[in-house]
């Protein structure tokens, strides 16, 4: 995957299984939050999908797609560049930002 910064709108997501974070949406459950998913084909697991098993060992979570607001490539694991990677913050921009004006 070509790696590139900033956040970008679902629809051009990969979906060959590779990571990728994602920005989940506010929600009455808590506020915006970055996550690390991919998208998964339907198997013994679930539905076809986006989903993250990294924050808990043996837990899957699968997410609609209008709980993601855009994604981002992973960071590369450069050790030249930097010691500490910074997890981005959430989108909070406005839709019209994200999706262009369409002039």
């Amino acid at each position: 995957m070509k790696e590139s910064t900033g956040w970008r709108h679902m629809s051009s997501a990969p979906r060959d299984g590779s990571r990728i974070l994602v920005t989940v949406r506010s929600s009455e459950q808590g506020p915006a939050e970055v996550d690390v998913a991919f998208w998964a084909r339907a198997d013994q697991y679930g539905m076809e999908g986006w989903r993250a098993n990294d924050s808990y060992p043996g837990h899957m979570i699968e997410y609609a797609d209008p709980e993601l607001k855009c994604w981002m490539a992973l960071p590369s694991a450069n050790a030249a560049a930097s010691t500490v990677a910074d997890m981005p913050t959430p989108w909070e921009g406005s839709e019209e930002e994200l999706h262009g004006s369409g002039i």
